[in-house]
């Protein structure tokens, strides 16, 4: 065992982890990394499917982004925004506003998805009780939504999972069915289903927008639900409804920013221009932590007034704006436009189209989806029937595990496979890893592996 391997199981306490299975099994310890592969301390080389947590975007150790940080080292690596400004906070901002959809004008930073969200919850709230509407407090939210881990963030959140041993501590949202939920991705009309879902909100807004302050949505994918894609419209079809009954729509684009759905903000799909949009994970091509709120110039100016008024938005972080973050942001976007990475995706989302079609025929393979380089591949024990595994046999961490001797790192979200490679990968890389998963999920969910399968869900 690695002197590293023994020390994190001695102090470390991991995310989403059961720590007593963690302990007991060996654990994979990554030293380094090139290009779209992770290096253990053994040298064995992995591929990054899941961008190290859906972040990386160019590959690890791109010399542009390296530089721009060691550059900035050079002049300040961090200096308060309460009461100062730095240099790469006010160019970010400016870019950002340049690439975000129309009308976003402010750029509010943080330090990840959560705090985004909690940012973008916190304004909407103050907004309407600057605009004297005190009662529109509450918030409209998606069944099997996933928005963060802080309190404000499980509080808009869906999934049971994740969230239900916090509810003594949460406020409470209106919750609406999703057209990206399980059953509508097994419909043979989604379309239909997504405009019944509106439906659906048009009488909840119709009927309490006096006390609604905002509705908060996943673009096109509620990711950490399985990868649910939602049918085409749907969201334009919400926007339409939040600006008709007058909620401010907040769109949650931390997994779906920054080129993973095809273009660079997954709102561009359907033309749509939110009232605040957040952003993290890849604004950083993967490099340091970093979030951003963008909002428009009516939220903003609603908080301006004097000292006396008291419309001040009282929150903020240690590390906002923090200039070595915003220097790696800046090289990231630097690399979009000389790499033209949103123009050379077109092939690889194809290509991975075509090498899904195989596995989707695979026996144990019930639901394949994808938008973009989003990918989600559901485990069934009977496809036919729409029968899941059992929960005790953890077929997705299994298939995972099988896909780690082959040479690539993914993780499940239950029984659904996730792969998520970065952007930089090239159509034969993104074709090898898919091979892989193909064949490990014929080795991985044969009747006798899975008879003497006695790993855990968590063991990933």
């Amino acid at each position: 065992m690695h002197q590293a391997e023994k020390k994190d199981k001695e102090y470390v306490w991991h995310p989403f982890t059961q720590m007593q299975d963690w302990s007991t099994r060996p654990q994979k310890v990554i030293a380094a990394a090139r290009g779209v592969k992770l290096i253990d301390t053994d040298g064995n080389q992995f591929y990054d499917g899941v961008s190290s947590l859906w972040v990386n975007i160019h590959g690890h150790r791109k010399a542009q982004i390296d530089k721009a940080i060691i550059d900035q080292l050079g002049k300040v690596a961090h200096s308060t925004m309460l009461g100062l400004a730095n240099i790469p906070a006010a160019e970010l901002a400016e870019q950002l506003v340049g690439i975000a959809p129309p009308g976003l004008n402010k750029v509010f930073y943080s330090d990840d998805g959560s705090t985004a969200v909690e940012v973008a919850l916190k304004m909407a709230f103050q907004y309407w009780q600057h605009k004297g509407k005190p009662a529109k407090q509450k918030f409209i939210t998606l069944e099997q939504a996933y928005h963060g881990d802080t309190v404000g963030t499980v509080s808009v959140g869906g999934i049971d999972l994740f969230h239900r041993v916090f509810k003594p501590l949460l406020f409470t949202p209106v919750h609406i069915p999703s057209p990206s939920c399980y059953h509508c991705q097994l419909s043979s009309d989604r379309t239909t289903c997504g405009m019944q879902c509106a439906s659906v909100l048009e009488q909840v807004l119709s009927e309490h927008h006096a006390e609604l302050a905002g509705l908060i949505i996943e673009p096109l994918v509620q990711a950490a639900a399985g990868m649910l894609m939602s049918p085409p419209g749907y969201l334009a079809k919400v926007r339409e409804l939040t600006q008709k009954y007058n909620v401010l729509l907040i769109a949650d684009e931390v997994a779906t920013g920054f080129g993973r759905t095809g273009k660079m903000f997954a709102c561009e799909q359907e033309a749509v221009a939110p009232d605040m949009m957040t952003l993290s994970k890849g604004i950083t091509g993967g490099y340091m932590p970093l979030a951003a709120t963008l909002t428009t110039d009516e939220i903003y100016n609603a908080f301006l007034g004097g000292y006396a008024e008291k419309k001040t938005f009282y929150h903020g972080h240690s590390y906002t704006g923090n200039p070595l973050a915003c220097a790696a942001a800046l090289a990231n976007l630097r690399i979009f436009r000389d790499e033209k990475v949103i123009e050379g995706l077109g092939p690889k989302i194809e290509a991975a189209a075509d090498k899904l079609q195989t596995i989707a025929r695979l026996d144990y393979v019930g639901d394949v989806r994808q938008c973009g380089l989003i990918i989600g591949i559901e485990l069934m024990q009977d496809k036919a029937r729409k029968i899941p595994f059992p929960w005790e046999q953890a077929a997705g961490s299994r298939v995972c595990l099988t896909a780690r001797q082959y040479g690539l790192i993914i993780r499940p979200i239950g029984d659904v496979i996730i792969f998520m490679p970065p952007l930089a990968s090239t159509v034969d890389e993104i074709i090898e890893m898919l091979a892989i998963i193909e064949r490990s999920v014929r080795e991985s969910l044969e009747a006798d592996s899975i008879a003497s399968n006695s790993l855990q869900p968590t063991d990933l």
